[in-house]
C-alpha cells in the first residue's frame, strides 16, 4: 500500500522531493534495475498529464529517489489541486512488478512575480 503524502508546490518554481522507499518490513528496496516513474493530473481520469524527473540516489541500494520538476514546468501548471502517484517497476528478472510508493493531492499556489 503506498504511502499518503499531500504536497504544496509553488507556481513557477523548482519542486524537488527526496524519498527513501521501503518494504512492508521497513527494509529499504534496492532500486538498481528499477524502471521510476511519477506523474500529477487535474483529475484521476484526465488524460493530459505533467511527467516527474524521477531518478534514484547515486547509490540505489539505499532505496532513495528523487522525483522533480523544473520552474517551466511549474510555471505551466494552473494553480490549484492535482492527484499524483510514484511508482517503481521490478526489473523484467523479477517479474516487472508494479509497486505504487507514494500518492496524494498536489495544491499548486499561484505565482505573484513573473
Amino acid at each position: 500500500m503506498a504511502t499518503v503524502k499531500n504536497l504544496v508546490i509553488d507556481q513557477g518554481t523548482t519542486f524537488s522531493l527526496s524519498i527513501i522507499v521501503s518494504d512492508a518490513n521497513a527494509n529499504e528496496i534496492d532500486l538498481t534495475g528499477y524502471t521510476l516513474r511519477a506523474q500529477l493530473r487535474k483529475s484521476y481520469g484526465a488524460t493530459s498529464y505533467t511527467a516527474f524527473t524521477v531518478e534514484a540516489a547515486d547509490d540505489p541500494t539505499t532505496g532513495e529517489l528523487t522525483i522533480s520538476l523544473t520552474d517551466a514546468q511549474t510555471s505551466a501548471l494552473k494553480a490549484g489541486r492535482y492527484v499524483y502517484d510514484v511508482e517503481i517497476v521490478a526489473p523484467v528478472a523479477d517479474g516487472s512488478t508494479v509497486t505504487r510508493v507514494l500518492e496524494g493531492i498536489i495544491t499548486v499556489t499561484p505565482e505573484v512575480t513573473r
